[in-house]
C-alpha cells in the first residue's frame, strides 16, 4: 500500500489506492468570454481534481444550436479526459454527476477506456475487460445538432512528419486550414509557424494532485492521448466554427504489438481505425452533424507517409518525431532527435529508402543504421525475436521491407545494421514485401469524398 497523502483539510480524506471505491465526474464548465474550460473530478470524498484548458480568442456565439453542440462536446470531453485520473486507482465504481448518459455513450466510453488503457493494464498486471462500467441513466437518444461550419479544417499538428504531410496535402488541394496543437511545446509551435498558416494553440493543465498521486504509488502508465486530444479539438472546432477536425494517423496505427501469452496490445489504439470510426460516427450523429472528424492519412502505411514527407524539404531542420521531446515530465533531449528511442530508429529507417543519405544524416546528426549498438532496437522494429515496441511506429513488415530495400542500395548496403540484416536476418525470415507493394492506399477511411478526390494524386505511388 502506498503512503497516504496528508488529510484533506475539508473531508479528512487520504489517498489510498487500494481503498478508493468510486471515481466521480463532478462537473464541466466553459467560460465563453475567456475560453477557459474546467473539468472537475474526484475519488470518493477526496479533493476536487480540476483540469483546465484555454481555447484562445473565442468568438461571441449567439446561435442556440451551436451553443447546444458546444455543451454536448464539453460533456464528451469531460468523460473522455477523465481517463487520466481514473487510471490512478482504477476503482470499481464510476459516478457521473455532471450529466446523464445513454447506452450508446456508455458503450463508446467503455470502448475507449478498455482499449485505450490496454498497454497500461498490461504493464500494471490488470484486467479491465468487463470491469469498467459507466452508469446508464438516460433512455432518450438526442440526435446531433445540425450545423454548417465555414472556417475550414482544424488540423492537429504534432511536430512530426505525419501532420506536416497532411498539412501540405491539404494546402495542395486548396483546403482552408488552421493548424492546432495542445500544450506548450516550442518544437510544435515552431513547426506550426513554419507552415505559414493560421494557428490555434490550446493550453492544457492537468490537476496538480495527479502528479502527487503518482509519486505516492498511484497506478501509472500510457493513456490514449489522441482520444483526449480529439475531444479537445472537436470542442475547439465548434467554438471557432470549423467543419472538419483532421488528424494524421496512418493505417499502420491500427496494428499493435503481439505479446506471447497475452495477444495484441496496441500502444497507439486511439490512433487506429477502431477509435476513429467510433468517435467520428458519434460526433456526427450525436453532437454536430456538420462536423466531420477523420484522419487524412488513414489509407496509407508509414512508408507511404515517409515517401510523401521526403518530397518536402522545408521542415528538415524543424520537425521531430522523437517522443522524448513531448514527455510531460522528465528530461528533454538537447537535440531534436535523441537517436536512442524506437521512434528515432523507425523514422530514420522509414525515410532512408526515399531520401539521399547526406540529407537524412544531416537531419539526425548521425547514421543510426551504422551503429551496431542499435541492433536490438532495430530487431524489435522488424519483430525479430522481439515484439514491436510500445511506440507509435510502423508494422514489422514495413521495417523489414525498408531494410530489404536498403540492402539492395549501394548507398546503404555496407552500413553495419543493413549488412547484418542481409547477412544474418533476412535468410531466416519468410517472404519480405517490397517497399513498392506497401505504398498503395488501401483500407477503410472517413475522408470526405470531395477531399479524397483532390488529394488522390498527391499520394499516388
Amino acid at each position: 500500500m502506498s503512503d497516504p497523502l496528508p488529510d484533506d483539510p475539508k473531508t479528512g480524506w487520504r489517498f489510498d489506492r487500494d481503498a478508493i471505491g468510486t471515481f466521480r465526474f463532478l462537473r464541466a464548465d466553459y467560460d465563453p468570454d475567456s475560453g477557459v474550460v474546467r473539468l472537475v473530478y474526484a475519488f470518493d470524498e477526496g479533493p476536487e481534481l480540476v483540469e483546465t484548458l484555454r481555447i484562445p480568442d473565442p468568438p461571441r456565439i449567439v446561435d442556440p444550436a451551436r451553443i447546444e453542440a458546444i455543451e454536448r462536446a464539453l460533456h464528451l470531453l469531460h468523460l473522455i479526459a477523465g481517463i487520466s485520473y481514473f487510471k490512478a486507482a482504477v476503482p470499481e465504481r464510476i459516478s457521473i454527476e455532471s450529466t446523464v448518459i445513454d447506452a450508446e455513450t456508455a458503450a463508446l466510453l467503455t470502448l475507449i477506456y478498455e482499449n485505450g488503457l490496454g498497454e497500461f493494464a498490461y504493464r500494471n498486471g490488470l484486467s479491465l475487460r468487463g470491469r469498467i462500467r459507466f452508469p446508464v441513466e438516460a433512455s432518450d437518444r438526442p440526435e446531433a445538432v445540425a450545423l454548417a461550419g465555414s472556417a475550414g479544417s482544424l488540423v492537429a499538428i504534432g511536430g512530426g512528419k505525419d501532420s506536416l504531410v497532411s498539412i501540405e496535402a491539404l494546402r495542395t488541394a486548396g483546403v482552408a486550414q488552421t493548424v492546432a496543437w495542445i500544450g506548450s511545446s516550442g518544437l510544435i509551435a515552431e513547426c506550426a509557424r513554419r507552415t505559414g498558416l493560421p494557428t490555434l494553440a490550446i493550453e492544457r493543465r492537468l490537476a496538480p494532485e495527479l502528479f502527487e498521486f503518482n509519486r505516492l504509488g498511484a497506478c501509472n502508465g500510457h493513456i490514449p492521448v489522441t482520444a483526449v486530444n480529439s475531444a479537445i479539438l472537436v470542442l475547439a472546432a465548434l467554438i471557432h466554427g470549423h467543419d472538419q477536425v483532421v488528424f494524421s494517423n496512418e493505417r499502420s496505427a491500427s496494428y499493435g504489438s503481439l505479446i506471447p501469452g497475452t495477444g495484441e496490445v496496441n500502444h497507439q489504439w486511439s490512433k487506429g481505425w477502431s477509435f476513429e470510426r467510433a468517435f467520428g460516427e458519434y460526433v456526427e450523429t450525436r453532437i454536430a452533424s456538420g462536423l466531420c472528424y477523420y484522419s487524412l492519412l488513414r489509407p496509407l502505411t508509414e512508408l507511404a507517409v515517409a515517401r510523401a514527407f521526403a518530397r518536402l524539404d522545408r521542415y528538415d531542420m524543424h520537425f521531430s518525431s522523437c517522443n522524448r521531446n513531448f514527455h510531460i515530465l522528465g528530461e528533454r533531449p538537447t537535440a531534436r532527435w535523441c537517436g536512442q528511442c524506437p521512434k528515432c530508429r523507425f523514422v530514420f529507417l522509414a525515410l532512408a529508402p526515399f531520401m539521399p543519405k547526406p540529407r537524412l544524416t544531416a537531419i539526425f546528426g548521425r547514421n543510426l543504421l551504422d551503429e551496431p549498438s542499435q541492433a536490438a532496437g532495430y530487431d524489435a522494429l522488424i519483430e525479430f525475436g522481439e515484439h514491436k515496441p510500445f511506440e507509435c511506429v510502423g508494422e514489422g513488415r514495413e521495417s523489414r521491407a525498408a531494410f530489404a530495400a536498403l540492402a539492395a542500395s549501394s548507398a546503404w548496403r555496407e552500413d553495419a545494421l543493413v549488412a547484418r540484416f542481409a547477412r544474418e536476418i533476412a535468410p531466416r525470415l519468410g517472404p519480405i514485401a517490397s517497399v513498392t507493394e506497401l505504398l498503395h492506399p488501401d483500407g477503410e477511411q472517413r475522408i470526405p469524398e470531395p477531399i479524397r478526390e483532390r488529394i488522390d494524386a498527391y499520394f499516388r505511388p
